[in-house]
């Protein structure tokens, strides 16, 4: 593959773009403004991070634009492609974690990048990946709905399989087996593409990334005035121990970051600010906190099912 079949420079604009409408988007939903810091990688590139923190609506937020490169691949990008271990790297991508406050409603995850491995004497690989799931405290039958067909429609343009196929790989993907439960209700989830040529899979990417605010802004602001009581707010707390195991024993994005020596403060931005473990811990049965791991922390089809 020549390397003027695909457009960095495009890319690159669409994900700053990207970053300053979510940005943009929750700032008005929380009334609240990003910090925003730059910084640079001493292998090669950098980024551009901002965080929300102690807002009326988010209590802990991030949306993160990043481009860097390096000298080999390191072993979270290539351990699915073992052929391509050892190359030169580049990697663009937006990240965005979003913990809201409420109880009631979900975190937020989603991401888009784009990586490309070259090495003298052989064409250059480049894929793109990415996606968006949804982690609930509370399970809303009508959130899970919504946050699927989003995705689903998304999607459609570029083939009926794609939702089914990403769906399931986001079921897989999002999975704690030590917990032997999802991480939440899943989304999409994608890597290691390029099924259609540079430009349909850009294109692809961007109805990713512009579907997240589609799929997620609606809830928030649905579920943000929700009255909620002490031990709702501790439950939520205690499910956030699960959000960060994930991302500290199993996310090869964050395993990426590491490996690669990215900035430790902007690779853990995701973890919330207030979390707690519990021994032990059983929810009274038939509580609407059973019924979070029982119907909603397992795969369903959302869209096949009718609400009654």
């Amino acid at each position: 593959m020549d390397s003027q079949e695909f457009d960095v420079a495009a890319v690159r604009d669409y994900l700053l773009a990207l970053q300053d409408r979510l940005c943009q988007a929750l700032s008005t939903c929380d009334g609240g403004s990003f910090r925003e810091d730059f910084w640079r990688r001493p292998e090669g590139g950098g980024g551009r991070t901002r965080v929300l923190e102690d807002g009326a609506v988010i209590e802990k937020g991030g949306v993160n634009f990043s481009e860097v490169a390096g000298a080999a691949l390191p072993p979270a990008a290539s351990a699915h492609r073992p052929e391509l271990a050892g190359r030169r790297w580049r990697a663009l991508g937006v990240s965005l974690v979003m913990h809201p406050r409420n109880p009631h409603a979900p975190t937020s995850h989603m991401n888009v990048r784009f990586f490309v491995a070259e090495q003298d004497g052989a064409a250059p690989v480049w894929w793109f990946g990415g996606g968006f799931d949804l982690t609930p405290y509370y399970g809303y039958e009508e959130d899970c709905r919504h946050w699927h067909r989003v995705a689903h429609d998304a999607l459609a343009p570029f083939g009926e399989d794609l939702y089914p196929a990403w769906k399931q790989a986001c079921d897989r993907y999002f999975y704690l087996p030590h917990r032997q439960e999802t991480r939440g209700i899943g989304g999409i989830f994608f890597d290691d593409f390029n099924a259609f040529g540079f430009a349909r899979c850009f294109a692809l990417l961007q109805a990713v990334g512009d579907a997240y605010r589609h799929a997620y802004l609606p809830l928030l602001e649905r579920r943000h005035t929700q009255p909620y009581s002490a031990e709702q707010r501790a439950f939520q707390l205690y499910r956030r121990g699960r959000y960060v195991e994930f991302n500290l024993v199993y996310d090869r994005g964050t395993l990426f970051g590491l490996q690669s020596g990215g900035r430790t403060e902007a690779i853990l931005m995701s973890l919330p600010n207030e979390v707690h473990w519990r021994y032990d811990w059983q929810p009274v049965a038939g509580s609407a906190e059973a019924r979070l791991s029982q119907d909603f922390l397992r795969p369903r089809d959302w869209l096949a099912e009718v609400s009654v």
